[in-house]
């Protein structure tokens, strides 16, 4: 299929073995614009490579990777690897006017990263506005030569990569909700690989149909890159086995349902019907839905069909199809089961580091709030009140995106008016964070940095708050993953819940899923240097604010310093 096309050239020579410290390979991908017709709607979308989604990557763990990003298109443009990272090469990681400058229209970057200690799915996808909802991809990450997996070798592996379509331009979609204060269009449909499915409006022909052979086991990527939904995942009649998250081998569980929120991956295995089962089974998504706005509420589906005996006589068309049952919309029960399954496999081949110690101890609220209308001529607002716009914050602060790179700005010692490098602790207004909210839902603007010394162990708790109403919010920490020790509902107690932290086997991951109403704390070691950007992975918070940045600074080892930045690096 054109779908996983790659324009790659590998640098060495094919014939030969791969050295066990890797190879350099070479990836260019264009961005460009494309006309693709989805729901009987053409428009011309931002895509990569002419593709949609665009073309996966492959690479091992050791590996090396050049990747070549030229824009062709009038947006500024910048790529994020999501989940690499990005040891001592922050220049690489992708965030607009966090890490580097957008590539302006014409222009070219090259992305140079090596892949430490990573292996799994994760995926790429545009880093500036709304681009990511057609620029997106998976990065598949081999173990090494040589080195198995932790379970049986699969039949053949399946990236499944869910997203939304909106008939509408993206782009403008976030300016006028922008412009109005009020929450952006909800998307038109769900994909999986980009094709909506049978359930939606002339849409039977764009379906993701997967054929498997009785018997055989098959590793399926799910990766979710829709922009502004947690998604429910099933496939009629068959259950699956649960052997991976964001890159990270867990404790193998089965389930019937999976639950993956924007940003995060999820690996299972497949083991298909011992024999024809004479039928064909739906794969379907559909959100899971904490929030009082609006949403997609439509479901995407995928096809699993088994190849048929050589003689056999009944059409694939003419076979019943069943379908699952997804949990409810709004099924938190489910969703923290789910979550509470997933365990690091902490073997000896695969250790769970979890900080022991900690240096640093963090609070942080994160949740919905309100600005005051910015319209002239006494113009209303379509925010919470008709004087007030939707915002969003960590901590009440919503971050105002820079002008400037942060990481280029404090590299060149010119930070000075970009950004300061105070951020609170600790929430300066204290308050009953899932009770009655204040009668001031009024954030404030910054653009903040916590700042840590090179080495520095972390433990974060973020607590959703019930401004505007609780919410879930995947929080995703660019340059390190992280280890979720302990989550729950209610306001988090310092002096309890930490008894119930689970310092052995927790799940490491790069997002996670801040519970509705609820509290997660996460602990990591501060061992990368440069500025990494921590935001909720619902495009529409990070819009309106809800993200901050973290500074690592340089370590006393050559080793532990952030590399100088390429001759290319794009300029603001």
């Amino acid at each position: 299929m054109a779908f996983w096309l790659l324009f790659a050239v590998v640098s060495c020579v094919l014939l030969l073995p791969e050295p066990a410290f890797g190879i350099t390979r070479h990836y260019t991908l264009d961005i460009k614009m494309q006309n693709v017709t989805r729901l009987c709607h053409t428009k011309s979308i931002v895509s990569v490579n002419g593709q949609f989604p665009g073309p996966k990557l492959i690479a091992r763990e050791g590996d090396q990777l050049l990747i070549k990003v030229v824009n062709h298109v009038p947006n500024n443009i910048s790529i994020h690897w999501h989940g690499i990272r990005q040891l001592r090469s922050g220049w690489a990681d992708g965030p607009a006017y966090i890490t580097q400058c957008p590539i302006q229209t014409g222009q070219s970057y090259v992305y140079n990263y090596t892949i430490v200690g990573q292996r799994g799915t994760l995926f790429y996808h545009a880093h500036i506005s709304w681009l990511r909802a057609t620029v997106y991809g998976p990065i598949i990450i081999l173990p090494k030569r040589g080195v198995p997996y932790p379970f049986a070798k699969p039949y053949k592996e399946v990236p499944m990569i869910f997203g939304e379509w909106f008939n509408a331009d993206p782009e403008a979609i976030i300016r006028q909700a922008t412009q109005t204060g009020g929450g952006p269009n909800v998307s038109d449909a769900y994909t999986i690989n980009g094709l909506p499915g049978p359930l939606y409006n002339c849409s039977a022909k764009d379906t993701f149909r997967l054929r498997v052979k009785p018997g055989k086991t098959y590793l399926l990527r799910l990766i979710n890159a829709a922009l502004n939904d947690e998604l429910f995942f099933s496939i009629a009649n068959h259950t699956v086995t649960v052997v991976e998250a964001d890159a990270i081998y867990v404790k193998p569980f089965e389930t019937d349902t999976i639950l993956i929120a924007p940003g995060q991956t999820t690996n299972v295995l497949l083991k298909t019907k011992p024999s024809y089962p004479s039928a064909s089974f739906f794969m379907t998504a559909r959100p899971y839905v904490t929030g009082q706005g609006t949403f997609d509420n439509s479901t995407v589906a995928g096809i699993l069909d088994y190849e048929p005996p050589k003689h056999a006589r009944t059409s694939i068309k003419d076979l019943p199809l069943f379908t699952p049952v997804l949990p409810a919309l709004n099924d938190t029960n489910f969703a923290t089961k789910f979550s509470n399954k997933l365990r690091s496999l902490n073997s000896k081949k695969f250790p769970a580091k979890v900080p022991l110690k900690v240096d640093r101890k963090f609070f942080f609220t994160v949740g919905l709030g309100t600005k005051p209308c910015n319209h002239k001529n006494n113009q209303t607002c379509q925010g919470p009140t008709n004087t007030t716009m939707f915002a969003a914050s960590i901590s009440n602060i919503s971050f105002t995106m820079p002008t400037k790179a942060l990481l280029q700005s404090h590299y060149s010692g010119q930070s000075h008016g970009v950004y300061s490098p105070n951020y609170p602790w600790d929430p300066i207004v204290k308050f009953n964070y899932t009770g009655t909210p204040p009668n001031n839902t009024m954030v404030s603007n910054g653009t903040n940095l916590m700042v840590l010394r090179y080495n520095t162990s972390v433990e974060l708790v973020m607590q959703d708050t019930s401004i505007l109403g609780a919410e879930s919010h995947p929080l995703h920490l660019h340059g390190f993953n992280f280890f979720v020790v302990g989550q729950g509902f209610g306001n988090f107690d310092p002096n309890k819940d930490p008894k119930n932290f689970n310092l052995v086997d927790p799940i490491e991951r790069n997002t996670v899923g801040v519970p509705s109403g609820g509290w997660a704390a996460i602990r990591f070691l501060a061992d990368n240097p440069g500025v990494w950007f921590m935001h909720c992975h619902l495009e529409v918070h990070t819009s309106w604010g809800l993200r901050m940045a973290w500074l690592v600074l340089d370590g006393d080892k050559p080793n532990q310093k952030l590399l100088p930045p390429p001759a290319d690096l794009p300029k603001c």
